[in-house]
């Protein structure tokens, strides 16, 4: 019984880290916009359950896992900005993407790392994502007026508007306690 335990909490640890592809693929994206003379912490964070109650209340949309991929980055010694990788409901697929904040919690960069849906891929395209750009936890994302629609894929931008509006709460909550 102690092995087959011990093997299924194995299995669920694989299966909820993220991949090494994913990983690379990320720590590839923040070197890409820093350079790659920074220095990477990577964090798995366990969202405490009161700040993630709050920020799913305020958000309209509940976190995908109790727990987040966040990778502190240093220029030297200096912590100069957080990356939070994070998963949001498409239509019927996870969509997993990333968003580079600074060190006031404003958006650098976000992008999709890995979209499922058969339709409204459209949100991977860096001219849409851009409109993020500045964006912080207290920025307005009303779709359709701050956030511009995409036809055919309403749900997808739906979703990630939020997952990137939670992420800057959160990361505005916790950041210093990271």
């Amino acid at each position: 019984m102690y092995k087959i335990i011990i093997s299924i909490l194995i299995l669920i640890n694989i299966l909820l880290s993220p991949t090494s592809d994913i990983r690379t693929e990320v720590e590839g994206m923040i070197r890409s916009y820093f350079g790659n003379k920074i220095r990477l912490e990577f964090i798995n964070y366990e969202i405490p359950k009161e700040i993630q109650q709050d920020v799913e209340k305020k958000a309209g949309q509940k976190f995908f896992r109790e727990s987040l991929y966040i990778w502190k980055v240093y220029n030297g010694d200096e912590y100069i900005a957080t990356a939070v990788i994070d998963n949001v409901y498409g239509k019927s697929q996870p969509i997993t993407f990333i968003v580079l904040l600074n060190r006031n919690c404003e958006v650098l960069l976000s992008e999709i790392i890995k979209y499922r849906e058969p339709y409204g891929g459209q949100i991977s395209n860096k001219n849409w994502l851009q409109q993020f750009n500045g964006k912080d936890f207290s920025s307005s994302y009303k779709i359709g007026e701050d956030i511009s629609t995409i036809s055919g894929a309403t749900i997808s931008v739906n979703s990630i508007t939020k997952g990137i509006s939670k992420i800057t709460m959160l990361i505005n909550l916790i950041g210093r306690d990271l």
